[in-house]
């Protein structure tokens, strides 16, 4: 298969599923709620999103990076929120 549809195909896939975090980080903020989300999974999820960044940064794979540069933001976002809007 061609590099760049490859490359094509990585761009699409990693913007679909960062941008899946998107609907419940705006439900979190507008709802000034985070009690419902886990902890644990959000600290294990944003340290494997790290290890994805790093892995990307070692393979030169930018669609790699950036998708989970964006995600680990997102993620981040919701952790803050757990601490932030305490019960």
């Amino acid at each position: 298969m061609d590099e760049k549809l490859i490359q094509i195909l990585g761009l699409i896939a990693g913007s679909l599923t960062t941008l899946s975090f998107l609907p419940q980080v705006i439900k979190t903020y507008r709802s000034r709620s985070a009690k419902d989300l886990s902890l644990a999974m959000f600290l294990v999820f944003c340290i494997g999103v790290m290890l994805w960044i790093i892995y990307g940064l070692l393979k030169n794979d930018t669609p790699l990076i950036i998708a989970n540069l964006i995600t680990f933001l997102l993620a981040l976002s919701l952790l803050f929120a757990k601490f932030k809007f305490k019960p």
